[in-house]
């Protein structure tokens, strides 16, 4: 007997690399496994002409509640996140790709108090993010004691406020730019630290404040992003894991994380009014 698939029509924010990526995919492969566009917003609509249907683009994010969603895709910037994430949250699921905005504590606080309220789920995607699930485990355990991450990129692929980076040179090597808190870290490096952030969403016990967070500069790496991260628990416990993404010179998101952010995405079928990381 046939099985009839109940689709679920996502919203998406933002048409930068990661966007595109996800609308072609939903365009390309949605049908066949439930899902369907309701909207595509960038902030230059005219980037969206020719590549995304002209009934499917919306010109003004504030109208988003004229479109049926059912999950809404931030994949654009932490203000977009600041300015309307409770408003997402009182009509839809949201996926937060940029989860570096929860760094602010009173949005913090306000996104879960709105997903709580909706009964919508905050989703946080892993990204990068190895291990995830398992230092929340160990968080929510009680165990977790220590949480650091060190993310090392040629220069070319930070996008940093200020101007911490803007007298690189090809012959420079290895720099460090920044040690200390995530929350500390993710004003300075909004768009290239979300992994961080979601690991300091899985770490809730120590959270954005006891997080430790490491971005590194180095011209040697042409072909890769390296994310390393080290957990430390009850006694002796600790585990360190290395993860080489691939990465084009001047890419913000290694190619592997786009799978990543897909496969987030298929697991918004919706899990009550909290935060999840996914």
């Amino acid at each position: 007997m046939a099985t009839t698939t109940c689709s679920q029509k996502i919203g998406v924010v933002g048409y930068g690399h990661l966007g595109q990526f996800l609308v072609e995919r939903i365009l390309e492969d949605g049908a066949a496994i439930g899902l369907t566009l309701a909207f595509v917003w960038n902030r230059n609509a005219d980037k969206l002409k020719g590549s995304v249907p002209d009934e499917l683009i919306l010109r003004d994010l504030s109208s988003f509640a004229t479109r049926q969603c059912d999950v809404i895709v931030e994949v654009c910037h932490p203000n977009i996140v600041k300015e309307f994430g409770t408003q997402f949250l009182s009509r839809a699921h949201v996926m937060v790709g940029s989860p570096s905005a929860l760094s602010d504590c009173d949005l913090n606080q306000k996104l879960r108090q709105a997903a709580g309220k909706s009964g919508r789920t905050l989703y946080i995607p892993s990204g990068a993010l190895w291990g995830g699930q398992d230092i929340q485990r160990l968080n929510d355990s009680g165990g977790l004691k220590g949480l650091f991450i060190r993310m090392s990129k040629h220069p070319s692929c930070f996008r940093l406020t200020g101007d911490v980076l803007s007298d690189w040179t090809e012959d420079e090597g290895r720099r460090v730019l920044f040690s200390g808190s995530v929350a500390e870290l993710c004003p300075l490096a909004p768009n290239n630290v979300n992994t961080m952030a979601a690991a300091a969403v899985a770490a809730g016990t120590l959270g954005f404040t006891g997080v430790r967070g490491e971005i590194v500069s180095d011209t040697a790496l042409r072909d890769f992003h390296v994310v390393e991260v080290e957990v430390t628990g009850p006694g002796d416990f600790s585990v360190k894991t290395v993860r080489r993404n691939p990465a084009s010179l001047g890419a913000v998101t290694g190619r592997a994380t786009y799978t990543s952010f897909w496969n987030s995405l298929l697991v918004c079928k919706g899990h009550g009014g909290r935060v999840y990381l996914c």
